[in-house]
């Protein structure tokens, strides 16, 4: 048995000024996750969520949080966000210089612990640390913005991650996500590729028939493709 399919928003398209009640809607569309996409403007050239923001929002609803550190310091900033409420981190293998060290840490601070790939980090950066992690996270785009294009050439580089977990003997434990451009156009290559969590941000929130209508569209396309 795999993992089950989870759909998961980015909130950088949310409406800020409102940014608890959009929490409580994504909970109301039937999202699985959040996802919190945390940039320094230094590992990315944008700015966003501290862990004041999140934990202002942690009382709107129940669904677990993630935040995805496109940081140069996850050691340093690790323990505020685990504070804020988030139940996994999301680290860069490309920001950490002991990979190995920084996935313990987020371990010993009570939450669980991810990594992610920018699209030019080979799968097998990932290999030796898989006894770490519920979940590895392959980008496909380059991080620091939302509204990006899916670059579908990283969808062996899914396969292959896919394979990882799966010849581990990992793939009731360790989940598979997939970052950047996710849509109804785009969802079914991703999940066909292996991946069983999708981030949706853009797609989510242009949808003109609402976040419900969206969230079941894609889980609906994601579980018809998904090849485990």
């Amino acid at each position: 048995m795999t993992l089950p399919i989870q759909i998961a928003p980015s909130v950088l398209p949310a409406n800020f000024s409102k940014f608890g009640e959009e929490i409580r809607e994504l909970d109301e569309a039937g999202v699985d996750i959040i996802q919190f996409d945390v940039m320094d403007g230094q590992f990315v050239p944008n700015l966003t969520f501290g862990p004041d923001v999140i934990a202002s929002v942690r009382p709107f609803t129940k669904k677990p949080f993630e935040a995805h550190l496109m940081v140069l310091t996850p050691d340093v900033m690790a323990a505020r966000y685990v504070e804020a409420g988030c139940q996994r981190l999301i680290v860069h293998a490309e920001a950490c210089t002991h990979l190995h060290r920084t996935l313990e840490n987020i371990r010993a601070l009570g939450a669980t612990a991810a990594v992610a790939l920018n699209p030019h980090t080979p799968a097998s950066t990932v290999e030796h640390v898989l006894d770490l992690v519920d979940m590895i996270l392959v980008m496909t785009v380059n991080p620091g913005f939302g509204g990006q294009s899916y670059i579908s050439t990283m969808e062996p580089k899914i396969r292959q991650v896919r394979s990882m977990i799966n010849e581990r003997g990992l793939a009731d434990s360790v989940h598979l996500e997939v970052d950047g451009g996710i849509s109804p156009q785009t969802i079914a290559g991703a999940a066909a590729a292996g991946a069983n969590v999708l981030i949706a941000g853009s797609a989510l929130y242009r949808d003109p028939k609402g976040l419900s209508h969206a969230v079941t569209q894609l889980r609906q396309i994601a579980t018809e493709s998904f090849t485990g």
